[in-house]
């Protein structure tokens, strides 16, 4: 079974999809009162992440009526929601239009009513158990999480979740955000925690706190968030990070230090991002508008050009559109044949523990 394959069947997300729905605007209607508005503002979208810098550029390029207002590009899902929540009655340039944030957020933001809906044009191509029946959030993209290492200063490249607690790997472990706010740093314990045998959910959360915390214990857990700048300085010699964030830094350093992404042999986690619009949106249109780009081909192969699996891949590769040099630069599909893919109640119950034990658990303040 291929990579594609084996992801989207793991994920049970390649049944069957909803019938096309029309949009009460058509795109053209959108377009224009989009550029009226003439701002977009984002939150939470590192250029390097998903190649989410050549998304913003390819969204400039088609639309240069409208500037794209960025704010903290190394915000967590956590921050994006409180974003919303704390500018409702803000229409100024600190107020987020849109947010990408892990699986578990969408349905609580939803619940509390901080999320419009909007179903995009390529709506029917959006695998069905991975959106909103109402269209108020939608899965984008996914990955798995993975190590990476800066072979330059780690002579014995990890292979697996229980070769991080060996002494040769002392302050040289991060996690790639703060575990009480950050969906990649959660679902890095959740990972952690599979490694041991632990069910997805509750479980594995436990089993994955007292894995840092044996980890923190031992000194080998660095309380800083990792990313490429401190894998070059050598601050964290070690990152547990998406795979195509890991993919993104190799490329952005370009050997200087060299890195090696290692999918691990056991607790391969795979994660699903979503999008969703603000109900609270200061340019709902421009908003709308940028989801159409995201779920156009175009915007798919932006992120595909990123190392991110778009949630439209299958698709694209039926209809041959997905160019053959990025089908190959993706990683070989043997690290991918164990990844599992938690169900959203899985997702809530692991986040639930793990923003509530890290301190008390771990004891790891991650700045």
């Amino acid at each position: 079974m291929t990579l594609r394959k084996t992801l989207m069947a793991t994920a049970g997300i390649a049944g069957l999809l909803v019938a096309p729905v029309a949009s009460a605007q058509s795109l053209e209607e959108i377009e224009a009162a989009a550029k009226a508005e003439g701002t977009l503002t984002t939150i939470a979208l590192p250029h390097s992440w998903c190649n989410y810098g050549g998304v913003i550029e390819g969204f400039k390029a088609k639309y240069p009526e409208i500037s794209v207002n960025e704010l903290n590009p190394d915000a967590g899902s956590a921050d994006e929601v409180e974003a919303i929540r704390a500018n409702k009655d803000n229409k100024g340039p600190q107020a987020p239009d849109v947010i990408d944030v892990g699986f578990s957020f969408g349905a609580s933001a939803q619940a509390e009513g901080l999320l419009q809906p909007h179903k995009v044009a390529t709506w029917d191509t959006i695998p069905a158990d991975v959106k909103d029946p109402d269209g108020h959030w939608y899965g984008d993209y996914y990955g798995v999480l993975a190590f990476v290492v800066n072979k330059e200063l780690v002579q014995n490249v990890p292979q697996d979740w229980a070769d991080l607690l060996k002494p040769e790997y002392a302050a040289s472990v991060a996690l790639a955000g703060d575990p009480r706010a950050s969906n990649q740093a959660i679902l890095g314990v959740m990972a952690a925690g599979l490694s041991t045998g632990a069910e997805p959910g509750a479980a594995a959360a436990e089993a994955g706190l007292n894995f840092f915390k044996q980890m923190n214990d031992a000194g080998n857990f660095v309380p800083v968030i990792g990313k490429a700048g401190t894998i070059a300085q050598g601050a964290t010699p070690i990152v547990i990070a998406w795979d195509y964030n890991g993919l993104s830094w190799r490329d952005e350093l370009a050997g200087n230090p060299d890195l090696e992404v290692v999918v691990p042999k056991s607790g391969v986690l795979a994660g699903v991002y979503l999008q969703a619009i603000s109900a609270y949106a200061p340019q709902p249109n421009a908003a709308k508008l940028w989801m159409e780009y995201l779920y156009s081909d175009e915007g798919q192969l932006g992120w595909l050009k990123g190392y991110c699996h778009p949630i439209r891949f299958n698709d694209m590769v039926a209809r041959g559109v997905v160019p053959q040099e990025m089908l190959d630069a993706l990683p070989p599909a043997e690290g991918y044949a164990k990844a599992v893919f938690p169900t959203l109640d899985q997702l809530t119950a692991n986040a639930d523990a793990v923003k509530a034990g890290w301190d008390t658990v771990v004891g790891a303040n991650v700045q």
